[in-house]
């Protein structure tokens, strides 16, 4: 075992884990119902002109060609996301599927211009994603993963879990 897998060690991966998840469930929750993304895409893509642009030209292309004729969708998604993010990083359950896309988002933000927050959950996000199996040993993942493994390689380890079928 790794020292960033040891379970004391994982106490740190487990704190750190839970506060980025609160830092995204508090951002999506605040956006269900009532969230437009327009403006900031719009912003996004003015950010692309002058001399020193803080988006890049192909990312601005995305979002003018891309996410503005698909704002609704982007309106749901972008809420949704967060508050599946923050809930599955507190629960500790689909961990590494929930960093993943956290640092997605962080990243999609960042290259929309958007400082803020962002390149410090990006980081949290990636220094946990290094941490792998320590990041989830004291969440749900612990134990679910084991029946995922179960469910897709039946019979590989039976004598750590037992499904009722």
């Amino acid at each position: 075992m790794k020292w960033w897998e040891d379970r004391r060690i994982a106490v740190i991966w487990g704190v750190l884990r839970i506060w980025l998840g609160i830092q995204w469930l508090e951002a999506g929750w605040h956006k269900l119902g009532g969230f437009d993304a327009t403006g900031f895409l719009q912003g996004a893509i003015a950010k692309a002109g002058g001399e020193y642009p803080e988006v890049q030209g192909w990312y601005a292309a995305f979002l003018e060609n891309v996410a503005m004729p698909n704002a609704g969708v982007f309106n749901f998604l972008i809420p949704w996301g967060e508050v599946l993010v923050g809930l599955g990083l507190i629960l500790g359950l689909a961990t590494i599927p929930a960093l993943i896309a956290a640092a997605f988002m962080n990243l999609n933000f960042l290259l929309a211009g958007t400082l803020s927050t962002n390149p410090i959950f990006f980081t949290v996000a990636i220094i946990l994603l290094f941490a792998h199996r320590g990041t989830y040993y004291w969440g749900m993942d612990r134990f679910a993963i084991p029946y995922v493994k179960q469910f897709f390689q039946k019979g590989k380890i039976e004598h750590k879990v037992n499904l009722p079928y």
